[in-house]
């Protein structure tokens, strides 16, 4: 649903680690011809490390990380980009944080079980994210409501079903 009287300008493409954000966001952002920023890139060295080290993160570690990808959607508005961010965006309130009520922003919330989400995790080479952590991940997890602008997909699709499900949804 957009909210009423926007345009979507932003899309957050969220879920859990092993959804799929980075892919499914920047190939969304390149079929739109929109700027694309992988949320992963904006996490505080600190973060990566905690995280490299099997350690979840908690709110205050996510503090400065949602403030900075708040920011990029924010200098996006400013200058008239429309852009697509992969971000987790696991609770409502890290949602509110980087833009979650604004007319012209949406959520793609990519929906995945676990055991798909380890398998991937446990696939991927040079990442920070260790499989580990996915459990945690699912913890953290609140599943948006009807009561905020998302759109959610089945992120155990192939990626092109994917993009064209959701910008037959935009």
């Amino acid at each position: 649903m957009v909210m009423q009287g926007g345009t979507t300008r932003y899309l957050l493409v969220m879920g859990v680690s092993g959804s799929g954000k980075s892919t499914i966001a920047a190939r969304l952002g390149a079929t739109l011809g929109w700027a694309f920023v992988d949320g992963d890139d904006l996490q505080p060295a600190p973060n990566i490390e905690k995280m490299r080290r099997g350690i979840a993160l908690d709110d205050a570690d996510r503090a400065p990380w949602l403030a900075a990808v708040a920011d990029v959607i924010a200098a996006w508005r400013q200058h008239g980009v429309p852009g697509v961010v992969a971000c987790s965006a696991l609770r409502k309130t890290y949602r509110a944080a980087i833009g979650g009520g604004a007319a012209d922003v949406r959520f793609v919330y990519l929906r995945i079980t676990p055991e798909v989400a380890a398998r991937r995790v446990a696939q991927r080479r040079d990442h920070f994210m260790p499989p580990s952590l996915v459990d945690s991940q699912f913890r953290t997890l609140e599943e948006p409501g009807d009561d905020e602008a998302v759109m959610v997909v089945d992120a155990a699709l192939e990626p092109a079903a994917l993009i064209d499900q959701i910008v037959a949804m935009l």
